[in-house]
């Protein structure tokens, strides 16, 4: 007989950082109805004081190892880094969006809840220790940023974002529920620890028909989380969905869904996947070469293709092709017997550093952003360092940090994902990272020498309004402190550990 639990069986105490927030996003969208449109600022700063609650309860339970809702949600070290990373970018993002939303005549209370919601959506997803919770993590990172993407209508290139998004994003649901349905249906479960136990019985029996299922249904949820993260051949969205979403959107998808989707790949591959191999005794796993592939061709292709842009959103947008694929170095690197823990903790600190320096680097184009979505040409930054030194200072250290330059936190997730990479065996692909990451030099010092040694009186940049210009100094703040205080994040992931055994 089908038993009722009880709330001391769903352990809720560890899921608060995460279900406060969904719980908040919830009543912040009744609230708002009340709240008067001309006054949709209050909504924002509600919004803000529930993210800086949320991250206040993950503090709390950082160091807590423990599960709930029977197995399926845990939550370890791991998940607490990635919530860091997920809510100091929804709050950067709020601040970015506030007086655009303005200028841009779309300011709605609703925005900030959506917000909030796919926020809870990535915490979900770097929380998962089932299939079931990633695909309603998925789910919930994903629907709310189709509507955003979407929010300047009747703007056609923001509703052809909204649109071109939402099917494709649907077709890449839909890839991972097959793959997580043939997953089930050679393991018998969709909990990753019992999918670990399964996968060691099925590679050790010869002729096992499950093998096949278990390749297919692996290739298929890789499939259907490569769209999230724009990893190439998955990327065709990207440009096209950056460029014309709102600036601020563009800047909040480029982080989170990348975190949404490496959460769960690193989840999946590292926990429930390692041991996936063909041969009997061998050391690497299956998938290894495949994400090693598909990281080599997101590098080239991402960086090589942003060289020929001439606006700022589509140059960002393959720069973040770009860098997912120094993100699937560290995950291809997983794939490598006793390398698992190195990985989780090189891809996680990649994408701390990168949530600082790409969120600063969209902040400066929305300031020097016109009202009708114009002025976002990488000739509109001639002269910028005459007009604003100060806002072109600091889009040069997020240009040099995504290059990889020394004293930059960029230099330092590069640093991870390379060292990973190497002790992992796959020295052709970081051949690749290394090779790939000069190339991108050309395209970001670009910018650089437009601000500086180009000649033009310079945008005015009469989008720095106060709360863009926190945003700025905030990205600007983490990208230098990390850069010249790495063991600020770097102690944070040494506790992180997902690999089920040791070598």
């Amino acid at each position: 007989m089908f038993e009722v639990p009880v709330l001391a069986d769903l352990n809720l105490g560890v899921t608060l950082p995460s279900v406060f927030l969904a719980l908040y996003a919830t009543v912040l969208l009744a609230v708002d109805i009340f709240i008067p449109s001309e006054h949709k600022i209050r909504t924002a700063w509600l919004a803000l004081a529930g993210i800086v609650v949320s991250f206040v309860l993950n503090l709390m339970t950082y160091n807590t190892v423990d599960s709930a809702f029977f197995g399926m949600f845990t939550a370890d070290p791991f998940s607490a880094f990635l919530n860091i990373i997920s809510l100091v970018t929804a709050f950067i993002s709020i601040l970015l969006s506030v007086d655009y939303l303005k200028r841009a005549g779309i300011e709605r209370g609703e925005f900030y809840p959506l917000i909030l919601f796919t926020t809870t959506g990535i915490m979900f997803m770097g929380h998962a220790n089932d299939l079931i919770v990633i695909f309603v993590g998925l789910e919930l990172l994903s629907i709310p940023l189709y509507v955003m993407a979407a929010l300047r209508y009747p703007d056609l290139k923001s509703e052809e974002s909204g649109i071109k998004y939402f099917i494709l994003g649907a077709f890449a649901s839909a890839f991972f529920v097959y793959g997580s349905a043939l997953i089930y249906g050679a393991t018998g479960t969709t909990n990753l620890p019992e999918i670990f136990q399964s996968v060691s019985v099925i590679t050790a029996t010869e002729g096992n028909s499950s093998m096949m299922i278990l390749l297919m249904g692996a290739g298929l949820a890789i499939v259907g989380l490569g769209f999230k993260v724009a990893a190439v051949p998955f990327h065709m969205w990207t440009p096209d969905v950056y460029e014309g979403a709102p600036t601020p959107v563009t800047a909040f998808m480029s982080v989170g869904a990348k975190i949404g989707g490496f959460a769960a790949l690193l989840r999946i591959l590292i926990v429930g996947l390692p041991m996936l191999v063909i041969l009997d005794g061998q050391t690497t796993a299956a998938w290894q070469q495949t994400i090693a592939l598909i990281a080599a061709a997101t590098l080239i292709i991402g960086n090589l293709v942003a060289i020929a842009q001439t606006n700022i959103k589509r140059m960002l947008a393959y720069s973040s092709i770009a860098h997912a694929g120094y993100v699937l170095m560290a995950i291809a690197a997983a794939g490598t017997l006793g390398i698992g823990d190195k990985a989780a903790q090189s891809a996680v600190v990649y994408l701390m550093s990168y949530m600082f320096t790409n969120l600063g680097a969209f902040a400066v184009a929305l300031a020097i952003e016109k009202n009708d979505g114009t002025g976002t040409n990488i000739s509109d930054f001639v002269g910028l360092g005459k007009s604003k030194p100060a806002l072109a200072l600091m889009m040069t250290v997020f240009m040099l940090s995504l290059t990889g330059i020394p004293l930059t936190s960029g230099f330092i997730g590069k640093w991870m994902v390379f060292q990973a990479t190497m002790e992992s065996g796959l020295v052709g692909l970081a051949i690749v990272g290394v090779v790939t990451s000069v190339a991108s030099a050309f395209y970001y010092v670009r910018i650089i020498v437009n601000m500086f040694l180009k000649d033009g009186e310079g945008d005015p940049a009469a989008g720095a309004t106060q709360y863009v210009n926190w945003a700025v100094y905030v990205s600007f703040a983490g990208t230098v402190l990390l850069g010249i205080f790495p063991f600020l994040m770097l102690n944070l992931a040494n506790p992180i550990t997902l690999a089920v055994i040791a070598p």
